[in-house]
């Protein structure tokens, strides 16, 4: 960082966020110095927090999504009827017969192994909220900074056009006293006449 943008983050600190430079958090930093630079912030989180994925996080987020469908239920339920349906229908031929204890072992492996998986891709899952809440935080600062900034300049814009028009009416004055001095000279002349 250059001594003039150095100054400037220390004055955009201690301007916007009240702050000195040393105080500034990581976040607070990286805002005003894309503020400063008139960068953009946006960035799409979800994209981001994807490609930081490892493959075994991928797969838990995709066990998970089909684990919640609509149709891993249809299939799970034509699965278990088929089952219950042919195991009854076998009666004494039946490879699992009543009370289905080889299902309620299959049901209870899978129970088994699907929960941790849906639990690993909840926390992944809230991970990525607290990314997308951190982005949003940054760019809801970010935005304040810019509001402010235009607020200033509109200010300094407002103070100026004041100052000029001052200036400008002191002028007029100044002009209307001479005109008034010299119509006062004109008139006082005749009557000495």
């Amino acid at each position: 960082m250059t001594d003039t943008s150095s100054e400037k983050l220390i004055h955009a600190a201690e301007t916007f966020l009240g702050k000195g430079e040393t105080t500034l958090s990581a976040e607070e930093r990286r805002v005003l110095e894309q503020a400063i630079g008139k960068k953009a912030l946006s960035v799409d989180t979800s994209t981001v927090f994807d490609d930081k994925s490892t493959f075994g996080q991928r797969l838990a987020d995709g066990v998970a999504s089909f684990g919640g469908s609509w149709t891993f239920l249809s299939i799970f339920g034509a699965v278990l009827v088929a089952w219950v349906g042919g195991n009854l229908l076998l009666t004494q031929l039946a490879p699992d017969p009543y009370p289905f204890i080889f299902l309620n072992l299959l049901l209870s492996m899978l129970a088994a192994v699907q929960a941790p998986v849906i639990m690993m891709s909840q926390n992944r899952q809230s991970a990525k909220d607290r990314l997308v809440t951190a982005h949003d935080y940054e760019c809801n600062l970010k935005a304040e900074i810019e509001i402010m900034a235009l607020h200033d300049k509109v200010d300094q814009m407002r103070n100026d056009d004041l100052k000029q028009l001052i200036a400008k009416q002191q002028e007029q004055i100044e002009l209307l006293m001479r005109l008034v001095q010299a119509r006062a000279g004109e008139a006082a002349r005749p009557e000495s006449k």
